[in-house]
This record gives structure tokens, sequence and C-alpha cells, in this order.
């Protein structure tokens, strides 16, 4: 007896399709205004976790993010030439980074608010539905990882 194929549908059916090219798209929206704030969407995602809560861990921050930290590390440093950030040792463990927002960093909070009315204009979509479809993405998402580890999931 022969084993029946389990070809993948077509890749525009396909929802980890959907979901990637959303977020590629929404990247392309914020890129004139991410060049303006001299950020790349990866810089903008790190200022974000800070700004939601400053002085973390290199690896609090990889975590909330779902990086390595390896991966962090670089991109850490080129906010910290900006001026954006400081890296210092924990005192208390030695082995811990602890990232901290500059005033400079702070600022641009204020700055970096309007990429969410770029989002709501480029999409077409109300701000409650805006709501229900990142409540839906974060459902999932975390449904996800609770079935393969790997990720403590944000709320």
């Amino acid at each position: 007896m022969t084993k029946p194929h389990n070809d993948p549908p077509p890749l525009h059916d396909q929802l980890c399709y959907a979901i990637y090219t959303a977020g590629i798209a929404i990247q392309r929206a914020y890129k004139p205004l991410l060049d303006e704030l001299g950020l790349t969407y990866a810089q903008y995602l790190v200022l974000n976790v800070l700004w939601s809560e400053d002085e973390q861990t290199v690896g609090a921050i990889a975590n909330t993010l779902a990086l390595e930290s390896s991966t962090l590390t670089p991109l850490l440093k080129r906010l910290e030439t900006s001026g954006l950030l400081r890296r210092t040792r924990n005192l208390s463990n030695e082995r811990q980074v602890v990232i901290a927002l500059t005033e400079k960093g702070r600022a641009l909070q204020h700055r970096a608010g309007c990429l969410s009315d770029t989002l709501l204009a480029a999409s077409t979509q109300t701000p409650p539905e805006l709501a229900a479809l990142n409540r839906d993405v974060r459902y999932l998402r975390n449904a996800i990882y609770s079935q393969i580890g790997g990720w403590d999931t944000p709320a």
C-alpha cells in the first residue's frame, strides 16, 4: 500500500506566509519614518522593550523579542554608539549586562509614536479591527509556543 502524498498547499494559502509577508509589509510602511529616526526595525523593537520597562538585562530583552543574546549584542552596541542607550555590568552579577536608555533614547519615544498612525493609515483598518487582529495573532503565537516550547511568551 502506498502512502498518500501530503503536499503543502499553495504558498498563498499558507497562514505562515500571510503572517510573514504582512510583517514585511509593516516594516516597509515603517521604513521612511524609521529612516528619519535613524533606526532599523530591529533597533525600534529593542527601544520599545526599554520604553515599556527601562534597565533590563540583555537576556530579558532577548527573551521578550524571541532572539538569542548573541544576535542582540551587536544591535545593542550600535544603539549605544548612537547614544540611545548604555550598557553596564550588573553589580550583583558581573555576568549580566544591564541595558538602560539615555535621555536621547527616552526622548526618541515621543518621535516614534507616529509609527502607529502610519500602520493605521496604511492598513485601512480601524483601531478596534487592528486590536482584534493583534489579539488573535498573539493568541496563535502563544498557543504554538505552548506546544513547541522555547520561548517565555510575553502577555
